[in-house]
């Protein structure tokens, strides 16, 4: 497959989220209850997973469990629950053009400083001119979409 399906397909995977986002924030208006969107939010996506999970092939859970080594890998569930929730409260404050937008600035920030760094494993790729550039690109469009 062609690098631009792919690239397609991550397209799809971010518009995908603001759809949830919007989704999620509907589902607090409609239950009143922020925490509890989040909870079902996260519900549904577990039990879709362990479906698919137990469909496809690949190790079972009991043979994907470690045997020891790190703890952080572990903890990526903290993050997703903080910005489902986060993403819950702003949506309807902000907007959903401008709450992805601000997360998708968040991302590429962090994203730049990792991949400068090689942190928690990932390949060594310098901050250049070219990409700072590309990052305050992103930081003027959430400008312009507040405007």
């Amino acid at each position: 497959m062609s690098s631009y399906f792919f690239m397609l397909l991550v397209v799809a995977a971010g518009a995908s989220v603001a759809f949830q986002q919007v989704l999620n924030a509907n589902l607090r208006i409609q239950i009143g209850s922020p925490w509890w969107a989040a909870f079902i939010s996260y519900f549904v996506g577990l039990v879709v997973t362990l479906l698919i999970a137990l469909v496809v092939p690949g190790p079972r859970l009991i043979e994907a469990l470690p045997k020891g080594g790190d703890w952080l890998p572990w903890m990526g569930g903290i993050f997703g629950a903080t910005f489902i929730a986060i993403t819950i409260l702003m949506v309807p404050k902000l907007g959903a053009a401008t709450t992805i937008s601000l997360i998708v600035v968040g991302q590429m920030l962090l994203s730049l400083t990792m991949d400068h760094f090689g942190w928690l494993g990932l390949p060594v790729q310098p901050i250049s001119l070219l990409r700072l550039t590309g990052a305050g690109l992103l930081v003027l469009g959430v400008v312009l979409i507040r405007a």
